[in-house]
């Protein structure tokens, strides 16, 4: 159902299989250059492909010459109402049009558009939203909002081939996300050019977060959708590119940066969790590879939960254990588990394989094994899951080798009698100054109020 036809917008192919590209839109007044530069510096840096800009005067227009020059990423103007702001940009140098047909002002000037954007080989997006309808549309708005926003779509669509113009894209949006769901869907039937997916207005960084990672990861999960905003109150509009990035890597479309996997905790959380959860995920921000680790709550979950991830730690009230891959690599003291982790992470990606030292991955096994005992009364829907697994593994020993155990039996022997288990979290490259000892660094504290500590079985000091 991905979308056949692809266009560029700048060098950003959008369509025809191309990975699904993210955008965001300036908070800032067009006009001020020095403003709605550090803002798009700051989309761009946080992983856009692509920005948009308001231009709704001349003075924008003014402003538009240089940003296109300047930014470091691919440029919108978006435009309503005046078709000659079109026009201008398109001279300006803006390397995408954003155009609502239904309130540009006819046909006309809607042509004129066209034939100015082809003639300097300028995409267009096609933008139709539930709050600026054609009027023709109204009555079948109130009946069947998401059928109007449809043929709002096609008719355009029509009219766009009818000039004989085909570099462009549509967006269908709602303030509902039943109705964008639906409504998107509908079209990418009718339809194969890109599709660009938002929740238009979709609310506060938190509500709007939400709309859109049901509305939009529902669409993407079904191969709908090649471009996507996420639309949120904040003039912090990195924020929007962030959210969009943690869709687009929940669904494996994209990859950026680290994945951070945390259990949701229960009674048996024995360690404060929740500050070395905000500790881990602040101190990955400084992270490019697509590296995944995971914080697991208690020990009782094994390391069956999270035997994908490249690093993860478990804890208990006074120890906790990192391990790598499925398999321990050493204990540590509660106090230093984030740091540790973060020195095997580095030590990881500089040499470019995870080194395991036996000795202390066996007593790392063995107090993990001991914590396990001291609960087995505690049948826990993971812990058969952990049985089920070690079920599973026997079965391979007695009669299948796996790749995996393969794999580890004949990894080279590393420095120190340590053994390589496998390749590093995003690929071949090391992080360039990798630090491989302990930084000393201000905790992250989590007050009372964020999260409190009564009732729990640990209490933060």
């Amino acid at each position: 159902m991905a979308s056949a036809r692809q266009i560029h917008v700048g060098g950003v192919p959008i369509g025809g299989g191309a990975p699904v590209a993210v955008q965001s839109m300036t908070k800032t007044e067009t006009a001020d250059y020095e403003a709605t530069m550090r803002q798009i510096r700051a989309i761009a840096e946080a992983g856009a492909d692509i920005v948009r800009v308001a231009v709704p005067r001349e003075k924008d227009v003014d402003a538009l010459r240089e940003i296109v020059v300047e930014s470091p990423i691919p440029v919108i103007a978006d435009i309503h109402f005046n078709h000659t702001l079109a026009l201008k940009s398109i001279d300006a140098g803006a390397h995408c049009i954003r155009l609502n047909p239904g309130n540009i002002g006819g046909r006309d000037k809607v042509a004129e558009v066209a034939e100015r954007a082809r003639a300097a080989g300028t995409p267009m997006r096609i933008g139709v939203n539930s709050g600026s309808l054609p009027k023709h549309l109204h009555a079948l708005e109130r009946e069947n909002p998401v059928e109007a926003l449809v043929t709002a779509a096609v008719e355009f669509v029509a009219l766009m081939e009818s000039l004989d113009f085909e570099d462009f894209k549509v967006s269908i949006k709602s303030t509902s996300v039943p109705n964008t769901i639906a409504s998107n869907r509908l079209l990418a039937e009718k339809i194969d050019y890109p599709l660009h997916l938002g929740i238009t207005e979709a609310g506060t960084k938190w509500t709007g977060s939400l709309k859109s990672a049901v509305g939009l990861g529902t669409l993407l999960a079904d191969g709908v959708g090649d471009t996507v905003r996420i639309s949120l109150s904040t003039f912090h509009a990195e924020e929007e590119v962030k959210v969009a990035w943690e869709i687009l890597k929940a669904l494996k479309l994209r990859e950026k940066g680290p994945v951070l996997i945390a259990c949701p905790t229960c009674g048996r959380l024995q360690f404060d969790m929740d500050t070395v959860v905000a500790e881990i995920e602040e101190r990955l921000e400084a992270y490019e590879e697509p590296v995944e680790v995971a914080v697991l709550g208690c020990a009782v979950n094994g390391l069956g939960e999270a035997s994908h991830a490249d690093f993860g730690i478990t804890g208990a009230k006074n120890e906790g254990l990192i391990f790598a891959h499925g398999e321990p690599i050493r204990k540590v003291p509660q106090d230093r588990l984030v740091d540790e982790l973060f020195v095997e992470i580095d030590r990881s990606l500089a040499r470019g394989a995870t080194l395991i030292d036996d000795g202390q991955a066996a007593e790392g096994a063995e107090w993990l094994r001991r914590i396990e005992d001291e609960n087995a009364g505690e049948l826990t829907p993971e812990r058969l899951a952990a049985l089920e697994a070690a079920a599973a593994r026997a079965e391979d020993a007695n009669g299948i080798s796996t790749d995996g155990d393969e794999g580890a039996a004949s990894a080279p022997p590393g420095e120190d009698g340590a053994i390589a288990r496998g390749p590093a979290p995003g690929g071949d490259g090391a992080r360039s100054g990798a630090p491989l000892l302990p930084v000393v660094r201000q905790r992250r504290k989590v007050d009372e109020d964020a999260s409190p500590t009564a009732g729990r079985r640990f209490t933060r000091t």
